[in-house]
């Protein structure tokens, strides 16, 4: 198996994507590209990564705002982050995907797959919704004003909390910290544009165009985006099906790898029979 290969493209509009290139095992393997969730950065997949690199070719980036990738805040929204996507599938030759997203990442997927269906052989949207609420922009705006006034160390506890379960944080300290790091380094005007962004976001007029196999994973304990939010996309969405893990909270990629990794093998599966 060949190594992974890091990096570097420029989108349309000059922003600089950094991304990872995790070959396929052989010519058959299907592709998988993975969506980080907000203030984070592809380091967020190594878990599941270790799961899947034998059985497809994986791309992971970092989303525009986020790690290493350009940092110019801009009037960010979810059209513009799939689009990104699509001229970095374009960059590294692949015709189409599985899109895989957590949180944030979830809502680019839904977006990329109702603008790009082509390109979208099935998604796994984890731990995601696709729309807030009617009082997100202002809870949004509050989270982006905290990072502005007090540092995004103000936030670390009330992220921490809801990203793992106390037992999880219990047992892996050095997974929670290497999550923290990634945090503390963002870009604080990137960081307000991607609340602002979330905070605005409402795909549900596109949920019923989602034609191919979408499979739904939310952890049970989150409330971030709770369960209810995650039976609310299953219901909307056409071919979908909807697993809940116990246990879990926000960060289930993070949390729990292995089952990640089942969801989106399984979703592999049901794309290639669906395309027959």
């Amino acid at each position: 198996m060949r190594d992974s290969v890091d990096g570097t493209f420029k989108t349309a509009d000059g922003c600089v994507i950094e991304f990872t290139l995790h070959p396929a095992p052989d010519a058959d393997a299907p592709r998988v590209a993975l969506i980080h969730s907000l203030a984070l950065d592809r380091s967020f997949w190594n878990g599941v990564v270790a799961e899947l690199k034998a059985h497809a070719g994986l791309l992971t980036y970092d989303c525009r705002g986020h790690g290493r990738s350009g940092r110019e805040a801009a009037s960010f929204n979810v059209a513009m982050f799939a689009r990104d996507l699509a001229e970095l599938l374009d960059h590294v030759g692949w015709a189409d995907a599985t899109i895989a997203g957590c949180s944030m990442g979830g809502c680019v997927a839904q977006a990329f797959a109702a603008l790009y269906p082509e390109r979208t052989t099935a998604i796994c949207l984890i731990d995601t919704t696709a729309w807030y609420g009617p009082d997100a922009p202002p809870q949004w705006r509050e989270r982006a004003a905290t990072a502005r006034t007090k540092g995004m160390g103000a936030l670390v506890q009330f992220q921490t909390t809801r990203w793992f379960g106390d037992a999880f944080r219990a047992a892996h300290p050095e997974v929670a910290q290497s999550l923290i790091e990634v945090f503390l380094a963002n870009d604080i005007p990137c960081y307000e544009a991607t609340c602002e962004m979330l905070g605005t976001t409402d795909l549900r007029s596109l949920l019923a165009l989602l034609r191919m196999p979408v499979a739904i994973v939310v952890g049970a304990e989150d409330y971030a985006t709770p369960v209810a939010m995650s039976e609310w996309l299953h219901a909307a969405i056409p071919h979908s099906t909807l697993n809940v893990l116990p246990g879990a909270r926000h960060l289930t990629p993070v949390e729990r790898p292995q089952d990640i990794a089942s969801q989106i093998l399984g979703l592999v599966r049901k794309s290639r029979e669906h395309s027959r």
